[in-house]
């Protein structure tokens, strides 16, 4: 049986990076779906932008497109194990957001509504775009070869640097809206 183990090792390693890409990307999918549609409880992008607004990311409907996007899009790609790191960084960019408008402020732990769940789930992208999708990939069938250390630090660099960003603009437009710092015009 050890034999076996070993003989069949990337074998192994294949489906265990497969199953880690699909439950990571369809789980991205599955929460993008009710911030466009109004399925799963969601009420589209209306709503999204309506929630966008009160937590002071504006132009809230442009935020709400952008990160529904980036949900969809970044999964998907995680799914099917193209463009890992690029879509990682997308990915990362939406948690980090989310982090810092809803979830830092209640705390660790997932049952408060802390950031424990979005920390999990951008730790796994990161993890993927150090280690790459696998042989069972687009990535590998297409013959692009973006997988290593660096490309893990450029995806969570670029995924904070995206949220962070996404964040203080939107909280800057917020301030300098209608009735928010902009003179008076005359």
């Amino acid at each position: 049986m050890t034999g076996t183990w070993r003989l069949h090792g990337y074998t192994l390693m294949n489906i265990a990076l497969l199953v880690l890409r699909l439950v990571v990307g369809l789980t991205f999918v599955a929460h993008a779906a009710p911030k466009l549609f109004m399925v799963f409880g969601g009420r589209g992008i209306q709503g999204t932008a309506d929630a966008f607004d009160q937590i002071g990311l504006r132009p809230s409907r442009v935020n709400a497109w952008l990160a529904a996007l980036a949900e969809l899009g970044g999964g998907l790609l995680i799914a099917l194990g193209l463009l890992t790191p690029i879509a990682a960084a997308a990915l990362i960019a939406v948690m980090t957001a989310a982090t810092l408008t809803v979830h830092l402020r209640n705390g660790f732990f997932a049952t408060n509504n802390g950031y424990e769940y979005n920390l999990v789930l951008a730790v796994a992208a990161f993890a993927l775009a150090g280690i790459g999708p696998g042989e069972w990939s687009l990535d590998n069938a297409l013959g692009i070869h973006m997988a290593g250390a660096w490309w893990a630090v450029g995806a969570l660099g670029g995924g904070v640097l995206g949220g962070l960003g996404a964040v203080l603009s939107g909280r800057l437009t917020s301030e300098r809206g209608p009735g928010r710092g902009q003179p008076d015009a005359a």
